[in-house]
């Protein structure tokens, strides 16, 4: 029973102190993505780069990027804002060597989201001009700045995407890029901020809103520690309170 019970309270106060550690670890993440944010643009990783872009390295960076956007494989992903629900639309853009990032653009709700592809793709949208298919410094260009995000591959809670019927539920980059038939796409996609929502077409409704990233990082390590310990001081207890009375037992059979 002693062993056990050393055994039991070495390994809870080892998961407490883990947990400390996980504590520190998540503290520093949430002061560097504090700092990205919030940080002047820098320019979107290239495609040099994006091998060794990950989550903990680039998550949430501030960039910025500049291209023309293929309108025509702007791609539709359920969302749920503080605005309500409705859709992500994200959009293609194709810098002047060829490479792509996908932006999305913002939310829309799901009534608009259909009258911004029709615009946008009509014969006087800016689709129309058939600018994808011109040399690309011919093209017009846009300027975006952002947060960089991670791909969200599969789908969302007890919901896989369904590109054939496209219903999307995640930003899956590469099954989106794959669905359009895209190559030279990015790892990653880009939240565009509010002020390029505004800028991408003034003075026309309706239009995406972007700027609606919801930064959020659970942090229950120091809860989760406590516990451990207290768990590990309530195995030492019990164990000394059998202990104890194991000894009066055997005084009083002895005596």
């Amino acid at each position: 029973m002693a062993i056990g019970a050393l055994i039991t309270f070495i390994t809870l106060l080892g998961l407490g102190t883990w947990q400390l550690y996980r504590l520190q670890w998540k503290q520093s993440l949430i002061e560097r993505v504090e700092q990205r944010v919030h940080a002047n643009p820098v320019p979107a990783p290239g495609p040099g780069r994006w091998m060794q872009v990950t989550a903990e390295s680039d998550e949430y960076r501030h960039v910025q990027l500049s291209g023309t956007f293929l309108y025509r494989f702007t791609t539709k992903v359920q969302a749920l804002t503080e605005l309500g629900s409705g859709y992500w639309l994200l959009t293609p853009l194709r810098d002047t060597d060829g490479n792509i990032v996908i932006i999305n653009r913002g939310y829309v709700s799901g009534i608009d989201a259909e009258k911004i592809i029709q615009l946008e793709t009509g014969d006087n949208g800016p689709s129309g001009n058939n600018c994808e298919g011109q040399e690309m410094g011919k093209c017009s260009q846009v300027l975006v700045t952002g947060l960089l995000r991670m791909s969200e591959p599969g789908g969302g809670f007890l919901r896989e995407n369904d590109p054939g019927a496209g219903r999307w539920y995640s930003r899956d980059v590469e099954a989106i890029a794959g669905t359009h038939g895209l190559s030279r796409v990015a790892p990653y996609f880009i939240d565009a901020d509010k002020a390029t929502s505004s800028r991408l077409a003034p003075g026309t409704a309706p239009q995406p809103v972007g700027g609606l990233t919801v930064i959020s990082f659970h942090n229950n390590h120091l809860i989760y520690a406590l516990t451990w310990y207290a768990l590990a001081l309530m195995v030492a207890g019990g164990f000394l309170w059998v202990f104890r009375e194991e000894r009066k037992s055997r005084r009083a059979g002895a005596g």
